[in-house]
């Protein structure tokens, strides 16, 4: 099986490369000299929407202020840096391909001011007084030019990660342990679902160092099986469900949240709730691309993507891990379907 590759920039009226008097990562020889870089952004639309603002990486780097370890006062790795991290490697890895902009979605944040305001009433506060970062980050970099199509929806390549400061102890030292997600994947260009499963994933990356993080983003995305992911998402094209099926699904799935832990142990793991499942309703009647067939069979591609598309309300700190339960639970259906493994939802 073989992706589509292509060396072209897309040909779009907002892409351009490059130049002096415009370059993303300003401080990196490596960057300012590739012309693969352009300036259009990885989606104009949200990948993630739940409780999420759009913010420009300049503006993360510019103007947030960075949080530091009560013990020592020294930095933690800032969202800046960690997105300059997995764009470094994207270029190393990717290199000679096609790689977008960041397209950057913060939550949670964390007003303060400078001491000289501190007596202000908040709304006489001038902007220079006012300091403000984001507990949470979450990020996607997209690389076009490495595609291919499931079902006539072009998917590209795309890596990205979040980070939460929340999971963090800010109240120890530097040298502690940071925490960060990062995944490489799929962008469906039809509706910006995130495709990826657990081998893109490093849901629980802890490290020590800005050099750490870099060293686990490259291993990560050399060691994607692109073709091999793809194999499987193209599979559930070939699988479908009836109408009284689907209802059947969603019935078990909404009875699981009240299942007793010990029966849950045995079932295929579901993240997603009553609101989410809602919109899989919704959505299997009323979707552009994704709903029902005229028989009301829907196949395991397009519910694939109903669950994608619910996971854009998950808040950033479980976006992800709910993005692989996706394809693992849309997975497990079609194992049924093939008559190789039972599966409680279904039956």
């Amino acid at each position: 099986m073989e992706l589509h590759i292509i060396n072209n920039r897309p040909s779009t009226k907002n892409s351009q490369p490059l130049n002096d008097n415009n370059i993303f990562f300003e401080e990196h020889a490596s960057i300012k000299a590739s012309p693969n870089v352009i300036l259009e952004t990885s989606t104009d639309t949200p990948f993630i929407e739940a409780n999420t603002i759009d913010v420009s990486f300049d503006e993360v780097k510019n103007e947030h202020i960075i949080p530091v370890y009560i013990k020592d006062n020294e930095p933690l790795i800032s969202h800046a840096d960690f997105v300059d991290a997995a764009m470094e490697a994207a270029l190393k890895v990717f290199s000679g391909e096609t790689i977008l902009q960041p397209n950057l979605r913060v939550s949670h944040p964390i007003k303060g001011r400078i001491p000289a305001a501190k007596n202000k009433p908040a709304n006489e506060l001038l902007e220079h007084e006012k300091t403000l970062y984001y507990e949470r980050m979450a990020f996607i970099i997209e690389v076009p030019s490495i595609h291919d199509e499931v079902d006539g929806n072009i998917l590209s390549l795309t890596v990205g990660g979040v980070k939460a400061y929340n999971l963090d102890n800010l109240y120890n030292k530097k040298g502690s342990d940071e925490h960060f997600k990062i995944f490489v994947g799929f962008k469906n260009k039809v509706c910006t679902n995130l495709c990826v499963w657990t081998d893109g994933v490093m849901s629980d990356l802890k490290v020590t160092s800005i050099g750490q993080l870099k060293s686990a983003i490259n291993l990560l995305f050399e060691n994607f099986n692109a073709p091999y992911y793809l194999n499987g998402l193209k599979k559930l094209n070939d699988y479908s469900i009836s109408e009284n099926q689907f209802a059947h699904l969603i019935g078990k799935c909404r009875m699981y949240q009240h299942l007793p832990k010990n029966l849950q142990k045995k079932i295929p793991q579901l993240m997603f709730g009553d609101n989410q499942l809602s919109n899989v309703c919704k959505d299997y009647y009323k979707d552009d691309s994704f709903c029902k067939d005229s028989n009301g069979d829907i196949n395991l591609w397009r519910l694939y993507n109903l669950f994608t598309g619910s996971n854009k309300s998950s808040y950033i700190d479980n976006f992800l891990e709910k993005s692989v339960n996706a394809f693992h639970f849309v997975n497990e259906i079609r194992w049924e379907v093939e008559d190789k493994k039972f599966n409680w939802f279904l039956n």
